[in-house]
């Protein structure tokens, strides 16, 4: 798996969250293996942690 997309990549589902099919909602989610060992697991898991970091502040000074 070497393909990557980046922030605000498109998956290929243009429809809004709202407007799926019911018949859809009986498919159970595919299940997919992540190696928590692998470097580019704990590069990407750190960038999340400190995306979300920035939000909490950013969220935590505007109500001050």
């Amino acid at each position: 798996m070497s393909e990557r997309q980046g922030p605000g990549a498109s998956t290929g589902n243009s429809k809004p969250l709202g407007d799926q099919d019911a018949s859809k909602k009986d498919v159970p989610a595919e299940d997919f293996d992540i190696d928590m060992g692998a470097p580019e697991t704990e590069k990407a898991a750190v960038a999340i942690q400190n995306q979300f970091r920035k939000y909490q502040k950013k969220k935590h000074d505007v109500k001050s």
